[in-house]
């Protein structure tokens, strides 16, 4: 189906276009575009523009330039002064001529998650469409809008920030019907120089993009749930005066079963995945699609069979020998942070495992603390969640200072990098064993959880003896 004509491009960008192509998708990668898509030609670590002739040999329909490159047809590019704002105003358009409801999330942790958990929930209530991966920056949120089809019912859109400013033009550009602020924690602290409350306001700011009469909801539960109560009209979260208010969350080996009360009344839901922290997130989404006029009970029942993405939370069984207990591994290596870290600490600490089995984490670095860093990793050791793990193993400079402030029976082997890992992983797990793997996205945690997987997986769907 014809996503943008030639001619409804050009209109929405006020760029030049010579020729009637019709484009079914958008990519700004050369490597998983499909045919048919518009290609836009983005500068980032390099210059997209390099990267024309391999799209349109790939069957891009035409590609988003500011300049025809050299050996390529111009009827087959739409010419723009500016790249990245004409992919904004293409956003933009794609926003304006949508009758999708539209949902914004941020927070400091679980955006992903949580897009993803909306992104389920809705799949049977009409046509979603959500950001891809986590494309919440200035280019992925207005690739997200102009990907949007005019007849979606429903449009979930994660906004993410490194740096001050950066939320509410991102916000503006969504206008979102309903905005949430899923957490606040100590993230990107290097680039605000008082701290959390910081972050909070920032967070904030995407309640500014609401349109009018627009719900904006906000985690109760926070030290800084002041600030964001100051824009927000909905709160979720244990607290009791949360509008949506959890008040059981009990975690089994394949899921989490839930009690809530809200607006609606007591509410019973599951989530398909073991861990409080996904409980409250997806009391969030519940709160969050009655607010875009969905059907909270479908919503509800979708989420019992709802997993985390790869890399954040996602479970493995891996079996080590047929006639052994499986290793139950949980992926969480995409990014941490001290919330983040903290939750899945909780959840391994709660994962059964069998007689003579261990919980082992494997931590990787947490970037972004500022001067603040070696503390915090320190912090950790502190952490309720760890009388009840066997062994930890930490990666990196800064998970140095959790290794020399961990008692010396939790203390496993400390390395500066995942590689140095990956050979002595046979001799770290045994049969039973459950597994965390978890660090900053540049720590390349995710090569331990490839590693581990290498030594014997079964069915991720398959029940741990």
């Amino acid at each position: 189906m014809t996503l943008w004509t030639a001619a409804d491009a050009a209109a929405a960008t006020g760029g030049t276009a010579t020729s009637d192509w019709a484009a079914t998708g958008l990519s700004i990668d050369t490597r998983t575009l499909a045919p048919g898509d518009l290609f836009v030609a983005l500068t980032a670590a390099r210059d997209g523009h390099e990267f024309v002739a391999d799209a349109l040999a790939a069957g891009a329909a035409a590609a988003l330039v500011s300049r025809v490159p050299d050996g390529i047809d111009a009827a087959r590019c739409l010419v723009v002064p500016e790249v990245q704002t004409g992919l904004e105003a293409l956003g933009r358009a794609g926003r304006a001529r949508t009758s999708a409801r539209v949902i914004a999330i941020t927070g400091s942790v679980g955006k992903t998650s949580t897009k993803e958990m909306l992104r389920h929930a809705l799949a049977r209530q009409g046509r979603v469409h959500a950001a891809v991966k986590s494309f919440n920056n200035h280019w992925g949120v207005p690739l997200t809008l102009a990907g949007c089809p005019a007849d979606a019912d429903f449009a979930v859109i994660e906004i993410g920030m490194n740096h001050p400013g950066e939320i509410a033009p991102l916000a503006a550009l969504a206008a979102p019907d309903v905005a949430m602020v899923t957490n606040v924690a100590p993230v990107h602290l290097e680039a605000f120089a008082d701290g959390v409350p910081g972050i909070a306001r920032e967070k904030a700011a995407i309640f500014g993009g609401l349109r009018p009469g627009g719900a904006a909801i906000w985690n109760a539960d926070l030290e800084t749930s002041d600030i964001l109560a100051r824009a927000g009209t909905v709160s979720f979260g244990w607290a009791g005066a949360a509008d949506w208010r959890l008040i059981d969350a009990n975690p089994g080996p394949d899921g989490t079963a839930c009690r809530a009360m809200t607006p609606l009344g007591e509410v019973l839901f599951r989530v398909g995945a073991p861990g409080a922290h996904f409980a409250l997130n997806a009391l969030a989404v519940l709160a969050a699609i009655h607010e875009a006029g969905g059907d909270v009970a479908l919503a509800a029942l979708s989420l019992a069979d709802w997993t985390p993405p790869a890399g954040r939370g996602q479970r493995h069984a891996l079996v080590l020998h047929p006639d052994e207990p499986q290793v139950d591994l949980i992926d969480d290596a995409y990014n941490a942070n001290p919330a983040s870290v903290g939750a899945a600490l909780d959840l391994l600490a709660a994962t059964p495992v069998p007689p003579r089995a261990r919980r082992i984490a494997i931590l990787g670095d947490m970037k972004e603390l500022g001067p603040t860093g070696p503390d915090r990793h320190a912090a950790l050791a502190d952490h309720d969640g760890l009388a009840a793990l066997d062994r930890i193993h930490t990666v990196g400079p800064l998970m140095r200072h959790l290794h020399d402030a961990l008692p010396g029976d939790a203390r496993g082997r400390h390395v500066d990098t995942s590689d140095a890992l990956l050979r002595d992983l046979r001799d770290m797990v045994r049969p039973g064993d459950a597994v965390l793997v978890k660090g900053s996205l540049s720590m390349k945690m995710a090569k331990l959880v490839a590693g581990l997987r290498a030594l014997g997986e079964a069915d991720a769907s398959t029940p741990k003896d």
